[in-house]
């Protein structure tokens, strides 16, 4: 895989709306506000990409103006790190753009960034791991840089700030603390703080013997289970399949599946379609263990775990529950195509090879 460097101090960092353009709106200029502060209080200028901030039916009608910002930010020799502004639901309307354009795919592979986001930002993630770059399941503008409280929460800070060289991550561990959704995210509700829970789980091992390694691999399974069914998009199976987007069975060969639950909160009936969908797809009979994400709000938790263990617990496959990555906060980073170790009985994921080039 090809690595991007760490950012530093001083570094130019840019942001792109890829899926919804909910950032440029009106009722969301604080946002914008606190993510060029919180950005500058890390030593970072952010550059809003020249779409960015255009709104959402913009964005929505122009899927062309979202590729030409992500393609912009490649080519710009002072951006050192790319940002999504949030995720969405249709951002595989860009593939066509951008998988087409010879220019882009070789800005990928001649100027490596850090490129970092979740939820329907899989789509990209996965492009972009066709194309052999590494990239990470991890923080975005709106759910981390623009966290209301005072300040952004700790776990999710200390993970953000491993994109800077000398801060390795080298390990994943539980948060001790996890948080509530909020429920208002207007102006008036700047300042106010989240509400929090102490964890009292930790990682859950809910089957197989518990010590599995492999590349990382995996993103939100709703977007996983769309790109694969079509079923919000009719379209997206099509598109995804045209440019190879969701990795072959030989791609899975030895790799840790990570995947976890959105905002949505589907139903366990809906989670055990969207686990059949990969095991329909071959996933399950090449990976060496899954790691799971911790439900929002702890939503539907323990039917959740149920639904892992009656998939896998006849496989002899490995699965960890309750990883703070994804949806729920607080969020850590996990890196596409990076060796991980996993220990459940220390309850310790360990990534075993730098994350960023020299």
């Amino acid at each position: 895989m090809i690595k991007p460097r760490a950012l530093k101090k001083g570094d130019r960092v840019a942001i792109v709306s890829l899926s919804s353009g909910l950032l440029g709106e009106s009722f969301c200029s604080h946002d914008v506000e606190i993510a060029k502060k919180r950005f500058a209080q890390m030593g970072l200028e952010p550059v809003f990409m020249p779409n960015s901030l255009k709104g959402m039916d913009y964005l929505r009608e122009h899927p062309e103006a979202r590729a030409s910002d992500i393609k912009a930010a490649f080519a710009d020799d002072s951006i050192a790190g790319i940002f999504c502004a949030i995720g969405g639901d249709d951002t595989y309307r860009l593939l066509p753009f951008l998988m087409e354009d010879d220019e882009f795919l070789e800005l990928v592979k001649k100027n490596p960034k850090i490129f970092s986001g979740f939820s329907d930002t899989t789509v990209n993630h996965l492009m972009f791991y066709k194309l052999g770059l590494s990239t990470f399941y991890g923080s975005c503008v709106m759910c981390d840089i623009c966290e209301l409280a005072s300040e952004m929460l700790p776990y999710t800070h200390d993970a953000f700030m491993g994109y800077f060289g000398g801060r390795d991550i080298t390990e994943i561990a539980s948060s001790p603390i996890w948080y509530e959704e909020r429920t208002d995210f207007s102006s008036s509700a700047v300042g106010t703080d989240r509400v929090s829970h102490e964890e009292k789980h930790g990682f859950e091992l809910l089957c197989g013997k518990g010590e599995f390694e492999g590349r990382l691999l995996g993103g939100c399974i709703e977007s996983l289970y769309d790109m694969l069914t079509g079923t919000h998009y009719a379209q997206q199976k099509e598109i995804c399949e045209k440019y190879g987007i969701f990795p072959s069975q030989q791609e899975w060969q030895d790799k840790i599946l990570f995947v976890e639950t959105s905002e949505v909160k589907p139903t366990p009936q809906e989670l055990a379609a969207c686990l059949t969908a990969l095991k329909d797809a071959g996933v399950f009979e090449k990976v060496n263990g899954v790691i799971v994400g911790k439900p929002q709000d702890e939503a539907y938790y323990d039917e959740y775990k149920q639904v892992y263990i009656d998939m896998f617990s006849q496989s002899g496959l490995s699965v960890l529950y309750n990883v703070n990555f994804g949806h729920a906060y607080p969020r850590c980073i996990i890196p596409y195509g990076v060796m991980a170790r996993v220990d459940a009985k220390k309850k310790e994921i360990v990534l075993n090879e730098p994350l960023f080039c020299k």
